[in-house]
């Protein structure tokens, strides 16, 4: 069992940065792989990226690339999420997600943070 809970979300401007932190408690914490996906209003839910529990592979969403970056501590039971040149199009929940090794290719995940909300305005 995993319980994760996300922090850092808030409301900033387009071009700022924004890094988002998801701290996870239970057990086998390192053996899973790591995502954040997100969901603005009236869309479905999108895989943002993801990192495997070595953090050697990182994958991300085409519209993140370059701007988003993922990584993890596994020491400190947390996963990131860096943000830069932030767009109002980013503005959604963003949940933290831990699953097995090819959790972001089934989008199968078996733990979910509950969320946290980043705003961008123009």
């Amino acid at each position: 069992q995993v319980q994760l809970v996300e922090f850092g979300g808030g409301l900033v401007q387009a071009g700022d940065s924004l890094r988002l932190s998801c701290a996870a408690s239970g057990r086998n914490f390192r053996n899973y792989t790591m995502a954040w996906l997100r969901q603005a209003p009236g869309k479905e839910r999108e895989f943002v990226a993801a990192i495997t529990w070595t953090g050697d592979n990182t994958y991300s969403a085409a519209s993140v690339k370059d701007r988003f970056t993922i990584s993890r501590d596994n020491a400190k039971k947390q996963i990131y999420l860096h943000m830069n040149s932030l767009k109002p199009e980013d503005t959604a929940v963003y949940y933290c997600a831990a699953g097995g090794a090819y959790a972001y290719i089934k989008n199968e995940y078996a733990y979910w943070g509950q969320g946290t909300q980043v705003t961008v305005s123009s």
